[in-house]
């Protein structure tokens, strides 16, 4: 019997090989892509994010996001008779209703093969957490209903704080408000924010400065229940920010497992440079 695990690139895997428990495990992505003019990134592990950054910073013309398209969901399926993905907040993208219409025809067209579908409420390491989960389970060699019930209740207790120093792309997409990207706007302004429990964007602090920003970020941990677990922190474009804030989380926390990483185009995109994405495991929502 073969099972897969496959997500949305949002999550910013395009193979499990840098994770444990996850030795012959088979893995597909559907990426997503973003789009500014004649321009287009595909969020497939091959852009070129410096250059990515810089291009949509001088850009003046409008510049958005493409969700996957329900042939590349199934093509990421990969012929698997279990298969468990996981896809970013359904609140906020088309990702999981197209993964949806991708199941749907794939569990038509190949009758006793099953489609577990997660909708992370969220996106970035926050999804990789529940990949590495669902990575553990496999292995352990859980029967398929019970990986279903364990994958679940562990995302109600995945959470994804992030530190951002410009929401223009967000804002210029409608995923906050004009007035809260103004805010990251002010000079050495960062929007400290959360995924809420609906799996849209809920600001909690506006920081004057980095120090600021990552004390706020650490605040934001606690609050979620986190008490020495897993954290995973992706960066756009400021690994040295990001392991400054891995390694208050460690003197908080000597026994946290903390990995850090460059985000991807998608997280990327909406991040925008100098921003900060934190996963972590912590209390149930």
């Amino acid at each position: 019997m073969k099972r897969v695990i496959i997500a949305d690139s949002s999550a910013d895997l395009t193979s499990l090989d840098s994770l444990p428990n996850a030795a012959g495990i088979p893995f597909g992505f559907a990426p997503l892509k973003v789009a500014a003019g004649e321009r287009h990134f595909v969020d497939d592990g091959t852009a070129d994010i410096p250059a990515m950054t810089d291009f949509l910073a001088s850009y003046q013309g409008r510049s958005g996001t493409a969700c996957p398209s329900v042939g590349e969901w199934e093509a990421a399926f990969q012929d698997g008779d279990e298969v468990f993905g996981v896809v970013m907040t359904s609140t906020l993208s088309a990702s999981y209703e197209s993964a949806s219409m991708a199941r749907e025809a794939y569990e038509a067209a190949h009758p006793g093969r099953r489609v577990h579908l997660i909708d992370s409420l969220s996106t970035g390491p926050e999804m990789r957490l529940i990949v590495e989960e669902l990575a553990a389970l496999i292995t352990a060699g859980l029967p398929y209903e019970d990986v279903c019930d364990a994958i679940d209740a562990y995302r109600r207790r995945t959470h994804l704080a992030f530190a951002l120093q410009s929401l223009t792309n967000l804002a210029n997409n409608g995923r906050v408000s004009p007035t809260v990207a103004k805010l990251a706007g002010l000079l050495g302004v960062r929007v400290v924010a959360r995924a809420s429990q609906a799996g849209d964007i809920e600001p909690i602090a506006k920081c004057r400065g980095e120090k600021k920003a990552l004390a706020a970020l650490l605040d934001e941990l606690r609050r979620g229940g986190f008490a020495g677990g897993k954290v995973r922190i992706s960066h756009v474009l400021d690994e040295p920010l990001a392991e400054r804030l891995a390694n208050l989380v460690v003197d908080a926390y000597p026994t946290a497992d903390v990995a850090l990483y460059p985000a991807g185009a998608l997280c990327s995109f909406y991040a925008e440079r100098g921003g900060l994405l934190v996963g972590y495991e912590g209390a149930e929502a």
